[in-house]
């Protein structure tokens, strides 16, 4: 019988191999027994904190492991972990936790700070990962004299199990709220394409606010393999992991890949074990495939997703990436998992034929249950409702399709995607029409080297007002987290626009994608 939520494929993992490492980060090592004992500590200890079915709880922090625990006891109460985005800035992180509603907060000590300065008038219960920070009990202490039994809620295979927040175009983040049933697809999926099992180590670098390290860590749970967590990506040390923790797959995204193949000796080191490495999450070039093909020498995988479709909706696979055919490198490849794509025209809401240029919808059982507290959005998402494969979500990429493969050249929803982050221009203009010089504004994605992309601005003065790139862009970083913020700024006299004053994005990108493929991770 398949499992139906997260807790069954803990309790699956406590039957078969409970003695096994399930997770390890540094000096850290939890066996699959340890992670009942601790989450269901944890249980009871949020239980006694107030926490009850579809509260959601935050956790603020690079550290897999006990972002994991956190999740799972959670989800023993019925209620769902809520990870927020440790780059953002503090009234950003205020936002993501009073709209989430969250009365306990996990947050790591350099946190702290931004904590502090973010107020979280509903917070009830802040505990510190690792030690005690001030009068802020640490993590293990504040459960640690719970029992270490508990009797898990009776839950749905529909029911929340994750909320992870990403900005839409109005601005304003939107929780995006995926059920067990949904996660649990992915990880068979992931399973069975990547053939990793309980005999793999998967290294996993990526961020646990990130849809792609929290599915990692699922992994691990939901196949009885074992996760080598790295809470921060560190290119050196990163490439001798793969041969002291013996990594055999791994999920990366292209920035990193190119910051690896940077260090000076990376081909010295010892792949033997890697088998795959799958990337994912923004453009790359077909130089640095070719360059990583040469130094890894594993099998490569790349996966096309979101976060509302609970990561992949599509696979590069490894034969594709063998076949000597260049152009199946610029595809996103083909559906997976009993998924199915459309290319729908964004504004008749017809479907296109093959090689013709629209909206990607995606039909599949990982697709959201909803966005938190937001049923218009959801209503939004769904223009066809609901159907028993999940219903056709629009995802605002743009693309087409030939022979089965997808082929994506744009955002529909001019959504830009740098060194992995999801960044939506309307909410960075709405900090950049707030600086006194600036008149008007907009905000694009323009090529580049490392990142994919990287956000640069275009800005009128006010009349008679004086500012310059550096003034703006330093005012962008104090109100904005920094990844979001211009990299580069361009004055201009004016912003091109249609006869409704709908500022034309693709005529200012333009000149700076002149002869370059456009692509989205």
């Amino acid at each position: 019988m398949e499992d139906l939520t997260l807790i069954d494929s803990l309790k699956r993992q406590l039957i078969d191999r409970p003695d096994e490492l399930a997770y390890r980060h540094g000096e850290q090592r939890l066996s699959y027994r340890d992670v009942e004992a601790h989450t269901s500590r944890l249980a009871n200890a949020l239980a006694h904190a107030g926490v009850t079915r579809d509260t959601r709880v935050a956790v603020l922090t690079k550290h897999h492991i006990e972002c994991i625990l956190v999740t799972l006891a959670a989800c023993k109460l019925g209620a769902v972990c809520m990870p927020v985005n440790w780059r953002l800035t503090a009234s950003e992180v205020a936002y993501i936790v009073n709209n989430g509603e969250a009365p306990f907060l996990m947050a790591d000590a350099e946190f702290m700070p931004t904590v502090e300065k973010a107020g979280l008038p509903g917070v009830k219960t802040l505990v510190c990962t690792g030690a005690t920070h001030g009068s802020v009990p640490s993590l293990a202490q504040w459960y640690a004299d719970f029992p270490d039994t508990f009797t898990p809620v009776a839950a749905d295979t529909h029911d929340a199990a994750l909320q992870l927040y990403s900005s839409g175009t109005t601005g304003l983040p939107k929780g995006i709220v995926l059920s067990h049933a949904g996660l649990l697809s992915t990880s068979r999926v992931v399973a069975k394409e990547w053939k990793f099992d309980h005999r793999h180590v998967l290294g996993n670098p990526l961020p646990v606010f990130h849809v792609a390290g929290m599915t990692m860590l699922l992994l691990t749970l939901c196949t009885g393999g074992q996760t080598s967590a790295y809470a921060d990506f560190d290119p050196k040390a990163y490439l001798k992991a793969f041969a002291q923790h013996g990594i055999t797959h791994t999920f990366v995204v292209p920035a990193m890949i190119l910051f690896m193949l940077q260090v000076p000796d990376a081909k010295a080191h010892d792949f033997g074990m890697l088998q795959l490495m799958a990337y994912g999450g923004s453009p790359v070039s077909e130089t640095v495939l070719q360059q990583a093909f040469d130094v890894f020498g594993c099998d490569f995988l790349q996966v096309y997703g979101l976060t509302e479709v609970s990561g992949p909706a599509t696979f590069l696979f490894p034969e594709d990436h063998r076949s000597g055919d260049a152009s199946l490198l610029r595809s996103a490849g083909r559906p997976i998992g009993g998924g199915r794509l459309r290319i729908v025209d964004p504004i008749s809401l017809q479907d296109l034929p093959d090689g013709e240029v629209g909206e990607i919808w995606i039909e599949s059982d990982r697709n959201l249950k909803e966005y938190w507290r937001n049923p218009q959005a959801t209503a939004a998402a769904y223009p066809e409702g609901r159907n028993t494969n999940g219903g056709w979500f629009r995802s605002g990429d743009g693309g087409y399709l030939k022979d089965g493969y997808l082929f994506i050249n744009d955002r529909i929803k001019d959504m830009i995607v740098s060194g992995g982050e999801n960044i939506y221009p309307a909410e960075v203009e709405n900090v950049l029409m707030r600086h006194p010089a600036v008149l008007d504004g907009a905000v694009i994605g323009v090529p580049d080297a490392t990142w994919g992309e990287a956000v640069k601005a275009c800005v009128v003065l006010r009349p008679g007002a004086t500012a310059s790139e550096r003034d703006i862009i330093e005012f962008m970083r104090e109100n904005l987290a920094h990844y979001k913020c211009p990299k580069s700024l361009d004055i201009i006299e004016a912003l091109p626009r249609n006869p409704s004053g709908k500022v034309l994005k693709r005529v200012l990108r333009e000149p700076y994608w002149k002869g370059q493929a456009r692509a989205v991770g």
